[in-house]
């Protein structure tokens, strides 16, 4: 989120510097799977649906601009996805069918160990992006447009008069602007002078599992139950993931290990004789209903906030950053942005 600000920021014709507490992308950016929807839209409120598919609509042309801009490709694959029973076939099939969204059913026989014949939900459209190579490819963007960016630098203070923020105190100095913009993920509500955000947005861990199969050995994403598998293009296939909520706690888990292991191997026999390449996990910025705080800081007249997006941050990203950027330019918003402020 904040490359991604600071990139349209600068498109824009502002100076825009990035301060980061460790080093730019390696939280939750990262850590995720970088499925390019809401995993089942049909379970979310428009709050969450308007953006995801606004920005939807933005990514193709987005991500071909980070690799012409950062000579990094973000590998963004239009690989679809295949949602398992059981699911509500009605309701998703209501649900893409009001919304424009291409779908058609197949038998899952093919797909689960077990077999059967009892018919999975294809989505065509659902595209994915490589969230490591995602993350260099926005930080060269930005650079490339002249963003600067400050790593090892944790805001300690926020010094403000009255209705407005005068500059912020890091690690590595003091930082004055015209705006601020905090897009800290689950660290936000950790800043000094901004802990009523903490009501809104929380640290959520998940953890996921690697592993190496040949190319093309799994040609789409495959969801159930609220688990994924997702195929890279060189072959790796990511396992995710858990939703856990015990605070600032990144480490991972054989409990999970396990759990996971067992998913791969029902969904994807072939996982089951694989030695686990990598296991992770990252802190999601939670939030009620995975709707995020887009605004300015009720607080400060010139303090905004672009955070909050649960698990769909990188579905977001382009959507939320147009968003925010118009409220700071006091421009029409490209989608109504009532549902993104923060009351507190």
């Amino acid at each position: 989120m904040g490359l991604s600000t600071a990139l349209e920021l600068a498109d824009r014709g502002a100076s825009v510097t990035v301060l980061e507490r460790g080093q730019v992308g390696r939280e939750s950016s990262w850590a995720g799977g970088g499925i390019l929807s809401p995993l089942l839209p049909w379970f979310y409120g428009g709050a969450v649906n308007e953006l995801a598919e606004y920005s939807r609509a933005l990514l193709p042309a987005w991500s071909r601009r980070l690799r012409d801009l950062s000579g990094v490709d973000p590998e963004y694959l239009d690989t679809g996805m295949l949602v398992l029973p059981p699911y509500d076939q009605a309701q998703a099939i209501d649900w893409c069918s009001r919304h424009g969204w291409r779908w058609a059913l197949r038998p899952s026989g093919d797909f689960l160990e077990q077999g059967g014949d009892s018919e999975a939900l294809w989505l065509p459209d659902v595209a994915q992006v490589r969230n490591p190579r995602l993350v260099k490819a926005l930080r060269g963007a930005a650079e490339a447009c002249g963003v600067r960016i400050v790593e090892s630098a944790e805001v300690v203070k926020i010094e403000a008069n009255g209705p407005r923020v005068e500059r912020f105190v890091t690690s590595r100095g003091d930082y004055s602007a015209a705006n601020y913009v905090v897009a800290a993920g689950a660290w936000s509500g950790v800043l000094p002078g901004l802990e009523p955000l903490r009501q809104r947005i929380y640290p959520v861990r998940g953890q996921m599992l690697l592993f190496q199969l040949p190319p093309g050995a799994l040609p789409t994403v495959i969801f159930q139950e609220g688990h994924y598998l997702i195929p890279r293009k060189d072959g790796h296939v990511l396992v995710g993931s858990t939703l856990e909520q015990v605070g600032f706690d990144k480490s991972t888990t054989e409990e999970a290990k396990h759990s996971l292991l067992a998913l791969a191997a029902k969904l994807l026999p072939a996982a089951s004789e694989l030695i686990v390449a990598q296991h992770w996990s990252g802190l999601r910025p939670g939030s009620p209903d995975n709707v995020p705080l887009i605004c300015r800081y009720p607080a400060y007249d010139n303090l905004f906030i672009n955070s909050g997006h649960f698990r769909y941050g990188v579905t977001m990203a382009p959507g939320a950053a147009r968003l925010l950027t118009s409220l700071i330019f006091s421009e029409p918003p490209p989608v109504p942005a009532e549902a993104y402020r923060f009351a507190g």
